[in-house]
């Protein structure tokens, strides 16, 4: 091999040399766990913490205790939810607008996480006076794979209300200012992680978007 033949894959090397270096500091600094925000407020602007010991003092919003019935006609409630990550939404079973298109996208959750028990999807009814747990547990078992770990929930319409608003933000233009008898209809999905605390908002409705879920609930799982 001759001098510039030489020096051409001298040339090539470095290149190689600085985009593996490249490579590695993009995958070395790709999303950790503590690299998903974190929401304190229904505005929704995250936060990030880079130090854990900043947690407790920054972070101080958490989805408050809850307890409804579920389709077996049990209770169910957050201490079903400790030390788990959850995916939240909200809808009733009469919608024939955006809910058919969130079940469908939450389904696709639903098959991925189906065989872990350390992931829970829960939807809420905002109708409670129409969704019995008969009819929760009908439109469930039409309309998903029937895993265990998908719950319907019914109760009180006030207090599903506002665990909605003031807990999961789930109208987040207006937060918890709306007042409690307001119809509630919101096409987000709530992520919230094993401390309960919020850490995604995502559109029910798109299909990339559940996409991106399914990533983040992988990061909180590791």
């Amino acid at each position: 091999m001759g001098y510039s033949e030489l020096k051409i894959a001298g040339m090539f090397l470095k290149r190689f040399l600085k985009c593996s270096v490249f490579l590695f500091f993009i995958i070395s600094c790709s999303k950790t766990t503590d690299q998903l925000p974190y929401y304190n407020s229904a505005n929704f602007d995250p936060i990030f913490i880079e130090n854990r010991k900043d947690l407790e003092s920054k972070i101080k919003h958490t989805i408050a205790d809850f307890s409804f019935i579920d389709t077996n006609g049990k209770a169910f409630g957050s201490k079903d939810l400790l030390g788990k990550i959850h995916v939240a939404n909200f809808i009733f079973t009469s919608c024939t607008h955006i809910c058919p298109k969130m079940t469908t996208n939450m389904v696709e959750v639903e098959k991925k996480f189906e065989n872990h028990d350390d992931v829970n999807l829960v939807s809420f009814t905002v109708t409670p006076w129409l969704d019995s747990p008969d009819v929760l547990k009908r439109y469930k078992e039409e309309f998903t794979l029937n895993s265990k770990n998908w719950h319907f929930l019914t109760g009180k319409k006030s207090e599903l209300y506002s665990l909605a608003r003031k807990s999961y933000f789930a109208e987040e233009e207006i937060g918890f200012t709306k007042d409690s008898t307001d119809f509630l209809h919101t096409e987000h999905f709530l992520l919230v992680d094993k401390g309960f605390r919020i850490r995604g908002i995502y559109n029910g409705t798109l299909g990339l978007e559940m996409q991106q879920l399914i990533k983040d609930i992988e990061l909180l799982k590791k």
